[in-house]
């Protein structure tokens, strides 16, 4: 093949000399047919096939190829056939005789015509993105799975992050709510894959039912909802690069964290810091380019909507309410009672009608309990005989002073001075555990060991009277009164006179 400065040599002796092909061909030394060849083309056109190469071997062959190709589109993406694979089937299945090399380069050809191409997409102010990722982290010195919930702006490619314990309806509401927060508005929509967790069903025209939790969400923020294509996570690519990019950069190394909340106010400055940068060829920060997202986006409305999930259900026998495989405790004169439970990322929170009757702080262990042992002091006053097996009070950890107090009932009134303790046990049901624990030392060490003088000892302290163990300070209390006795009276008593 000749160089390009031969060609331009011969054509400009051919087209502006106005010299002949005949002496062209004299003067550089070329075949007549070179010289024509340099006039028809500006640069050496390379060599040129007329048809397509016979493959006699793997000609026949190559249906099967196709259907292997094909078959290959439904299987797990691990589990695909490489060119080495379909050569050895071939093989095996078909006698090829043929070599790998022109089965590799078929096989390279055939996934290239396969693979799916995109339209570059452009991206006005004013949207989100929204998916959840995976990472591995420390809290609380445990090595666990955690869930990132991610939000893009694809116009400003501002992040938002936030962690949970795990990816379910209530850290979904969450992570909207605090990312509407951390932006201070609300986007004009936002592009979703279709979790469960919004999507209820996708119906054969391509629409989708909504699940309630979502529904709520979208009505009360009022922003317009979108979905990708089942399966085809480029429908919603900046979201998925911040999945990536953001598990890279900003959860590496493992984070540690004593709990959750450090964790995740460590990545909302990470989040505020990275609008100082500027994120692919944009000259602009992210910062400055938030300024357009923001101009569009709708205000917050007035209330903050309740991230948690709602559930209805029937509290037990033994006054536990099943939450997520976990069972919370109520007060047992809730039992049998319809009840609604509010799952928070945090908290669980039961209700009876409009009144709260259980407060719990969430927890993820499957098949657990979560006791407050208050909710059983009334049952266990009725039934004394199970207060030393009852599994609420088992890992409750009161001071040594309660345990010293009920030594000191029971010695001095037996199976009564169990009932006493339980009764003083229930005045945590209304004053601070500090204060009564406060109140019992003060009943032992005055030698005053009994419910009425621990509760009398309650009182004082919450209304700052001196610790004194009389009426005297208590006017609005009835006062008793007692009649010196005469020795009269032991005579009625001889005669059975006395009442």
């Amino acid at each position: 093949m000749y160089a390009v400065e031969t060609y331009a040599a011969v054509r400009q002796f051919v087209f502006i000399e106005g010299k002949s092909r005949r002496e062209a061909a004299r003067v550089f030394g070329l075949s007549r047919d070179t010289i024509y060849k340099m006039c028809r083309f500006s640069a050496p056109p390379g060599y040129q096939r007329t048809k397509k190469p016979e493959k006699p071997k793997l000609g026949p062959l190559i249906p099967a190829i196709d259907a292997i190709l094909q078959a290959d589109q439904t299987a797990p993406p691990k589990q695909r056939h490489t060119a080495k694979r379909i050569f050895e089937r071939l093989k095996a299945e078909h006698g090829f005789t043929g070599g790998y090399t022109v089965v590799k380069d078929y096989v390279r050809i055939a996934k290239a015509r396969d693979r799916e191409t995109f339209v570059p997409l452009a991206h006005p102010p004013g949207h989100a993105q929204v998916d959840f990722g995976e990472a591995i982290g420390i809290i609380g010195g445990v090595r666990q799975k955690i869930h990132v919930f991610y939000m893009d702006l694809p116009h400003s490619d501002a992040p938002f992050m936030k962690s949970y314990p795990a990816e379910m309806t209530e850290s979904f509401l969450d992570g909207h709510v605090s990312a509407f927060a951390f932006f201070g508005k609300v986007p004009l929509s936002i592009l979703y894959d279709n979790t469960k967790i919004a999507v209820a069903k996708i119906c054969g025209d391509g629409k989708r039912e909504r699940t309630r939790a979502f529904t709520e969400l979208v009505s009360h923020y009022l922003f317009r909802d979108r979905f990708g294509r089942p399966g085809k996570g480029n429908d919603k690519g900046k979201v998925e690069s911040l999945v990536k990019n953001g598990r890279r950069t900003f959860l590496t190394p493992v984070p540690q964290a004593a709990s959750y909340e450090a964790l995740n106010a460590r990545l909302a400055a990470d989040c505020r810091a990275r609008q100082a940068e500027t994120a692919g060829r944009h000259k602009e920060t992210i910062g400055a380019r938030l300024v357009a997202d923001l101009a569009v986006f709708r205000d917050l409305p007035a209330t903050v909507l309740e991230p948690c999930d709602k559930r209805t259900t029937r509290v037990s026998s033994t006054a536990l309410v099943r939450y997520r495989d976990t069972d919370y405790s109520v007060p047992t004169m809730y039992g049998f009672r319809e009840v609604l439970v509010k799952g928070f990322v945090d908290t669980v929170v039961i209700l009876a009608g409009a009144e709260e009757i259980a407060r719990h702080r969430r927890s993820y262990e499957r098949s657990g309990f979560v006791f407050d042992p208050l909710h059983y002091l009334a049952l266990i006053e009725q039934k004394p005989g199970a207060l030393d097996q009852a599994a609420p009070l088992q890992a409750w950890d009161l001071p040594d002073a309660f345990a010293h107090l009920r030594r000191l009932l029971e010695a001095r009134m037996g199976n009564r001075g169990k009932r006493e303790f339980i009764q003083v046990l229930r005045l945590m049901e209304v004053f601070d555990l500090k204060v009564v624990s406060a109140a019992v030392t003060d009943a032992i060490r005055l030698g005053a060991a009994g419910f009425d003088a621990v509760k009398q000892l309650v009182l004082c302290r919450i209304e700052k009277r001196p610790p004194r163990l009389d009426l005297a300070a208590y006017p609005y209390l009835p006062k008793a009164t007692v009649r010196t006795t005469s020795a009269a009276d032991y005579t009625d008593l001889l005669d059975g006179k006395a009442a």
